[in-house]
């Protein structure tokens, strides 16, 4: 565009709203873009302010600002060797060190202070609105319903076609903060700041007309990338990225895509060069075109087995028109001077010794200091050869014994020196050149659990290393075993130690001398380098490339004979070795060895060194300034960049006094997050200045490539990775020849991705570009790169910009990590700090939430997570900076322990997918319906066989009424035992023939009528701890013609929290009198009884323990068979009490279908593990035995706490065929006794008898549990067939129950993502995003169900989920209401299909499941309908407009971490709250917070708002084992969950 030299503000107001009123018309399309061009140029053609060309040049000569950001050179990557000064001939090299020192001082600078400063006061005038998370205190006040109302977090626009996601974040943004409403905030998408100046921010994405805020935003649209905008049309972005991508002009990011983008790319440059035709070429584009269709697949080619459907699931971001895009043309190879030959230049490094050693022998090579700065000791040239020699001598011949040779030349040695000891160390490296062994420096080993150890292990077992050198003092230190041998480290080859002191060194015999060859391309050593996921590799230098590389530093730093150098740095790696050790030797200097201790102690000491010695310094712009009074001067100071596979890439030269200043780019920070370099004009604050670090190597060649994909060489305004070509470089990475190709042999290729020559690069892993005057700028290291929404970011300015937010009350000694996590397909940017001792909470917070304003502001990326650790806790590297691959894989594995951490998914996770809008239901079920059959899907309808008819009138009579029924059995059988109850110890405590039970149950009518005065139909309430006093109670209210309400008694210990649900239920059902024990009447009648309920008003309570032997006057029977025969009250899982009627003909009916279903008769045993309170369990417990005849065996779960294995052990003595028992009963077991299945062995245990064992609930089947018990107890004889469950719910008590025959329960896995939808997809097992779900037993005989969508009640296809509803003879009669709720009555119980067959009446049952034909068969030989339960409709979520199931979300929490016992979700103000339980130490708590937002982000495309973390078992749990998550809402709600920690994810 035209308006590169002008400044819009500064425009007279017409021409401003001209220009507005033309970008509006652009942006709604009323104008070309070439019409809009000419427009616009014409507009602004008299304001413009004329530059000659585009030549960089004017981008980097910025003299007038000195400024010195995050990177200015002091902390480009690598810094800073020798320089000189024309005074003396003395040396001494510095770097400033990048890895992370333990000063603030590493990042920082006072420009970017201010920046940082100035943008936060653009934040400063909103108050903080962000919630502090909340700690467990003792004294804890406010409640979190005022106080911390945490965000809204409808995250998606209304509008689709915006690229804006608004999302109501409670960071305060600043009114018009021009870098937050920048427009790359935009490309990014990510949400900065909130949809206030929503008018702004709809003028970028919409272009409404709004002249005041276009004013801003022209200025700011154009002048950050002034440079990039020209006068042509925007470059296509599809030609660029992979189409459908976003604005990225690299790869994206996810490692899944990249990996197939950068196939995808390079298989595509390959096409065009194979056949994209040259214009001068003869072939006729006819044939051209058929052998590009003979090329294209018939078929798109079978992907593998699961594709990843990212494509799908993410937001895709929408190209940015104003992304500035390089321009340049292509970059030429840099040529760095030629490489001069000096004719006294030794033929090989261990020659230049040799010659020193013998010439110079009284010439000093290495003084030592101490720790406290003074000399240690002095190494002259000829000890120091003298040494090298004897270490030579005894390496080859006299480590073995006497024949034998340990040591061949070649073989790789590990050198373990500590920092202070550099004579020894040199010692040790010249000894294995001269023996033409490989030295491999590596860090001195401190105990087991370094930070890296086990990858330091890698690299030793990668170079094929056995041997390690060592000082005495060294290996003394070493961490030894109890037996005295050196610890196993982990990871680590067996390593033989040898000690290198003189006293242990062998003098070499007269005619023994080292073989010295000419430099040749064989290894000389390997130096370490970590990867940024931790690796450690070997780089291979060779022998000609480590004398080829002292030459260049000689002949680029000027290096003479005699000189001095002090070496600050570390002498076992990089610029340490190549200056202090190798390039010194060659030149004959004296190196002053300054150990990094003294660094930490006196940091002046080396400074007092130079002075002593009259050495000169290197470092930058910081230390100029301080120093310049004392006489330093500018052009003496030499940046540098190296990298252990290029080694050193770039020097600045020294310079000549008067010299031009070093040149500086001031750079805009949002041009270098797209990789191109723009001059930072408008926004101080977002800018990042460099200086440059000299020219190329002499006799090496440089170009910069793309960092990722091809290497295809970068424009000249791009930013991509340096790579050279030189002699003196790595030349693989030892032992790993896969990963060398890709770093060491890269042949560089141009735009159309033809290779450029024949010869090889390697990568250095810096990022740069090459200014005017062929001047090298490097802005960072690959490794410290974050990719995230396609942009890049440096780690280190994050760092320099976090250490600029006044540190000092928070931050322990600057301490800053900075890395990116892969979570839902992009990369998320995690800052740790470790926080001072003295911090408070408040200081901390205000701390955090003012990084991410700035981060916000300069960087414009989100930050996913701030985390605070205690003090010294991160791991460290060897000089003390942070290991940030062991603290990032700390933090995935939630080993970090945090003390604050800060979540903000909200603000930077932008791709999610859109909520999904629910379609206004324009068609009617009918249609829906007839569309089911047009397109051959079936009606969603399954049944049990029939019941049929019984003929025998005798039968019909005797079953009609269970008070019959056993009066009949009485009668003709009756000393038939029915019930025998085992305690703990597995002994029968108590039994009932059918004699027993009728005059027990005779006794109790008798007592209701006299002592309780009750009559007929009223309601008594039973109390009774599982047993056979329950029966028979049961079956005497039956016989006193009263209704039983069965209520589980109250916990003695426990009675606050169960006794009011007692007090509630006999409230509700109006009982007229309780029948209990003498205990329990104790109990209702006690002070703390009174404690919780009002005990003067209880009903009349008989207890049943010693009654006189009465029998009624006559035994009621009732009228018709709808009577009500009893109340089965029981808590759903959101909290309802409900009580439902069931009448005489249900009761029939549900024991003749169990009946038939499994087969009971008279001569069966069953046993039954469960809670008789309500539904099925209470079924099984107290009726069908009367009803069927056969035996049941009761084991309250009460016993088990007490002896685990009482159920299993009952199973093999009594050899039962058939059990039934409960989830928790089931967990009970698998928890208790999973690992002592041996001992269950030795004890007989054996359940080969166990046909099948079903789990009574009203749930979804836990295939998880099951699984797990199956696999447990296979080893005792379990058959894998035999666990199956049942399903029943409040309106009908039993649907589904695994008989004897029939197939085999089936588990389908089925598309979560689908599901979400209502739509049920299978998929294959394994498949991403799929969801195992079990069968939940066969559908029992006379029931029918059928899957109906419950909004329009029209019946649905078998690939839908839709809400159970279910016909049968034993439906409940209703609901037991004091108020008659009539029309939800008519609802649940008497309701019909809206169309279909709206004859039949129907229960809704609350489910929500599917039914799937099988290719099963079942008894009469039809397929067989199998229904799956998927949950509760009440217990579900909706959000983001799709359904969720809690357990779902709840499985994803509780695999994130070990100490996650429990989970529990729910939504409050459409956030989503986890709450987990900890079973682990406290200090985990904060570690869970992250790990859960990762895993729902993950697995279900969710932000959690709210995480909670809370002491285990306070999630609470119903009776049958059922999360009771609303009462947890509730508990939340006000406060009484008395939380360890409460995090506000933002």
């Amino acid at each position: 565009m035209a308006d590169r030299g002008v400044d819009l503000s500064a425009l007279p107001k017409e021409v401003r709203d001209q220009l507005a009123e033309l970008d509006l018309e652009l942006s709604e399309g009323d104008i070309t873009q070439k019409g809009y061009e000419k427009k616009r140029t014409k507009l602004l053609a008299p304001y413009i302010i004329h530059t000659p060309g585009k030549n960089l040049s004017s981008l980097f000569f910025c003299s007038e600002n000195l400024s010195h950001s995050p990177l200015a050179p002091s902390s480009s990557s690598s810094h800073a060797p020798p320089p000189s000064s024309s005074k003396y001939r003395e040396r001494r090299s510095r770097r400033t060190h990048r890895g992370g020192g333990t000063r603030d001082d590493r990042y920082r600078s006072d420009i970017h202070t201010e920046a940082v400063q100035a943008a936060l006061a653009k934040h400063k005038e909103e108050k903080m609105a962000l919630p502090m998370p909340t700690k467990r205190r003792s004294t804890y006040v406010q409640s979190p319903i005022e106080t911390r109302t945490p965000p809204d977090s409808s995250s998606g626009s209304e509008d689709e076609t915006s690229v804006r996601r608004q999302s109501s974040v409670v960071i305060p943004p600043p009114a018009v903060s021009p870098n937050l409403q920048s427009p790359d905030s935009w490309i990014n998408h990510s949400v900065q700041g909130s949809s206030t100046s929503s008018s702004a921010s709809s003028t970028l994405s919409h272009g409404e007309a709004k002249p005041q805020p276009q004013k801003t935003y022209h200025r700011l649209l154009t002048s950050p990338a002034a440079p990039s905008e020209n006068s042509a049309p925007p470059p296509d972005v599809t030609a660029v990225a992979p189409p459908a991508r976003g604005p990225r002009v690299d790869l994206p990011s996810n490692a899944v895509v990249r990996g197939m983008s950068r196939g995808h790319s390079r298989s595509s440059m390959m096409m065009e060069t194979a056949d994209g035709v040259p214009v001068n070429s003869r072939v006729s584009t006819k044939i051209q075109q058929l052998l590009n269709t003979l090329k294209r697949p018939k078929r798109p080619p079978l992907s593998e087995f699961f594709t990843d459907d990212a494509e799908e699931i993410v937001e895709v971001p929408q190209p940015d028109p104003n992304t500035p895009k390089p321009e340049g043309r292509q970059i030429m190879p840099v040529k760095g001077e030629p490489l001069g030959v000096v004719s006294n230049w030794p033929p090989a490094l261990q020659a230049a010794l040799a010659r020193w050693g013998a010439s110079q022998g009284k010439s000093p090579a290495l003084t030592a200091l101490d720790i406290t700065g003074k000399p240690l000791y002095t190494l002259t040239y000829g000890k120091l050869w003298s040494r090298s020699v004897k270490l030579a001598y005894t390496l080859l011949n006299k480590l073995g014994t006497k024949n034998e040779q340990i040591l061949k030349p070649g073989d790789r040695v590990a050198l373990v020196y500590p920092n202070s000891d550099p004579g020894m160390f040199w010692v040790a490296f010249y000894g294995c050149l001269l023996a033409e062994v490989i030295p491999v420096p590596i860090e001195v080993p401190l105990s087991r659990k370094d930070a890296g150890i086990s990858q330091v292990g890698f690299l030793l077992g990668s170079c094929g290393v056995g041997l390690a050198l060592t000082s005495e003092i060294c290996l003394k230190g070493l961490p030894k075993t109890p037996t005295g041998e050196i610890l196993q480290f982990k990871g680590w080859p067996r390593l033989k130690w040898v000690v290198t002191d003189s006293k242990y060194l062998t003098k070499p015999s007269k005619d023994w001398q080292p073989h010295i060859p000419t430099a040749n391309t064989d290894p000389a050593y390997i130096e370490y380098k970590a990867s940024k996921e931790g690796t450690v590799m070997g780089v291979a230098v060779s022998k000609v490339a480590m004398l080829t590389h002292c030459q260049s530093l000689t002949q680029a730093c000027n290096y003479c004979e005699g000189e001095t150098l002090v070496n600050v740095l570390d002498f076992k790696k990089d610029m340490g070795l190549w200056h202090g050790v190798l390039t010194a030797v060659m030149n004959r200097i004296h190196t002053i060895s300054v150990p990094y201790a003294v660094m930490k102690a006196c940091p002046l000491s080396w400074v007092q060194r130079v002075h002593i010695h009259k050495g000169s310094v290197s470092s930058c712009d910081a230390f100029l300034n301080v120093f310049q009074s004392h006489g330093l001067k500018p052009e003496v100071i030499c940046p540098c960049a190296t990298s252990p596979e290029a080694m050193t890439v770039a020097i600045r030269r020294p310079g000549v006094p008067g010299a031009p200043l070093p040149a500086r780019a001031i750079l805009s920070l949002t041009g270098l997050s797209h990789g191109v370099i723009r001059v930072n004009t408008e926004d101080k604050n977002s800018a990042l200045t460099v200086q440059d670090v000299g020219h190329v190597m002499p006799g090496a060649l440089m170009c910069i490539v793309k960092p990722d994909g091809p290497p295809q060489l970068c424009k000249t305004d791009e930013i991509g990775e340096i790579i050279i070509n030189s002699r003196a470089g790595g030349t693989m990475y030892y032992g790993l020849p896969g990963v060398t190709k890709n770093t060491f042999e890269v042949i560089p290729v141009n735009a159309s991705g033809v290779p450029i020559g024949e010869i090889p690069f390697v990568r250095s892993g810096l990022l740069g570009f090459v200014g005017p005057g062929s001047l090298i700028f490097v802005v960072g290291k690959i490794e410290g790169l974050l990719m995230v929404s396609g942009r890049r970011h440096n780690a280190d300015d994050l760092v320099a910009t976090a250490l600029a937010v006044e540190p000092v009350k928070t931050v322990y000694r600057g301490r800053i990590a900075v890395f990116s996590v892969t979570v839902f397909y992009d990369e998320r940017v995690v800052i740790v700090a470790e926080q001072r001792p003295d911090a408070s909470e408040e200081d901390s917070f205000q701390w955090m939430s003012r990084v991410l304003q700035a981060i916000d502001s300069i960087h414009q990326v989100g930050l996913y997570c701030l985390a605070l650790v205690p003090a010294n806790t991160l791991p460290k590297t060897p000089l003390g900076g942070i290991h940030i691959s062991d603290t990032k894989q700390s933090f995935l594995d939630g080993n970090l322990h945090p003390c604050n951490i800060l979540m903000c998914p909200h603000t930077c996770v932008t791709n999610l997918p859109k909520p999904r809008q629910k379609q206004p239901v324009g068609v009617g079920p009918a249609s829906v319906m007839v569309g089911n059959l047009v397109a051959g899907k079936r009606i969603a309808q399954a049944a049990g066989r029939d019941l049929g008819m019984i003929e025998d009138q005798d039968l019909v009579r005797k079953h009609q009424y269970l008070t019959e029924a056993l009066q009949w059995r009485a009668q003709t059988d009756a000393d038939h035992v029915l019930y025998v109850l085992l305690n703990a110890k597995g002994v029968a405590v108590g039994t009932a023939t059918c004699v027993q039970l009728h005059k027990r149950a005779e006794k109790i009518a008798a007592a209701l009528t006299e002592k309780g005065s009750i009559n007929t139909g009223e309601n008594v309430v039973l109390l009774y701890p599982p047993g056979i006093d329950l029966i028979a109670a049961f079956y005497g209210c039956l016989y006193a013609g009263c209704v039983p309400v069965n209520v589980r008694p109250p916990h003695p210990q426990n009675l606050a929290a169960t006794l009011p649900t007692v007090r509630m239920i006999i409230d509700v059902s109006k009982a007229a009198c309780i029948l209990t024990t003498q205990n329990l009447m104790r109990i209702l009648r006690s002070k703390d009884a009174a404690a919780s309920v009002n005990i003067k008003t209880w009903p009349t309570i008989i207890d049943t323990d010693d009654l006189p032997r009465r029998r009624p006057p006559q035994i009621y029977k009732p009228p018709t068979a709808e009577m009500i025969a009893y109340l089965d009250f029981s808590v759903s899982t959101t909290g309802m009490l409900t009580g439902v009627k069931i009448s005489h003909a249900a009761v029939s009916a549900l024991c003749r279908s169990i009946k038939l279903q499994c087969e009971l008769y008279s001569s069966r045993q069953i046993a039954i593990c469960l809670d008789p309170y309500c539904g099925l369990g209470f079924v099984l417990w107290c009726l069908a035995s009367v009803y069927s005849g056969h035996q049941s065996i009761l084991i309250p779960p009460f016993e088990l706490e007490s002896c685990l294995s009482l159920w299993l052990s009952t199973l093999s003595q009594y050899r039962i065929r058939d059990t039934f028992c409960s989830y928790s009963v089931m967990e009970l077991c698998t928890k208790g006794l999973g690992t002592q299945t041996e001992l269950l062995k030795a004890r007989g245990v054996n359940l080969s008898c166990v046909r099948s064992c079903v789990v009574i609930a009203e749930e979804r089947p836990r295939l998880a549990l099951t699984h797990s018990f199956s696999k447990l107890f296979k080893d005792v004889g379990l058959s894998s067939r035999a666990v199956s469950t049942a399903f029943g719910s409040r309106v009908n008590l039993a649907i589904c129950l695994q008989g004897t025959t029939g197939p085999d329960p089936c588990t389908v896995y089925v598309d979560m993502k689908s599901l979400r939808h209502d739509r049920v997809r299978l998929v294959e097992r394994g498949a991403p995003q799929s969801l195992p779900l079990m069968e939940s037993g066969k559908i029992l005989p006379g029931v029918r169900v059928i899957i109906v969508n419950p909004e329009t009640r029209g019946p649905l296809g078998d690939s839908h989920l839709g809400e159970i509803w279910v016909n049968s003879p034993h439906n409940a009669s209703g609901y037991y209401t004091i108020y008659g709720e009539e029309s939800l009555q008519a609802d649940h119980f008497n309701t019909k299909l809206s169309f279909g067959d709206p004859q039949t009446l129907w229960a809704r049952t609350g489910y929500l499941g599917f039914v799937k034909r099988t290719d099963l068969l079942d008894a009469s030989g039809d397929r067989h309908d199998a229904l799956f339960v998927v949950g509760s409709l009440d217990e579900t979520l909706e959000l983001r407009g799709l359904r969720y199931h809690p357990i779902d979300i709840e499985t994803s929490v509780s695999r994130a971490h070990r100490s996650i016992a429990e989970s529990a979700v729910f939504t409050w103000t459409n956030l989503l709250v986890v709450v987990s339980e900890l079973c682990g130490s406290e200090q985990d708590a904060l570690d869970l917070v992250p790990l859960i937002t990762n895993v729902v982000l993950e697995e279900h495309h969710l932000i959690v708002g709210v995480v909670v973390i809370v002491d285990p078992g306070v999630i609470p749990i119903n009776s049958r084992g059922e999360k009771q998550r609303m009462h947890l809402r509730d508990s939340f709600l006000a406060d009484q969950l008395d939380p360890i920690y409460v995090a506000y994810n933002m």
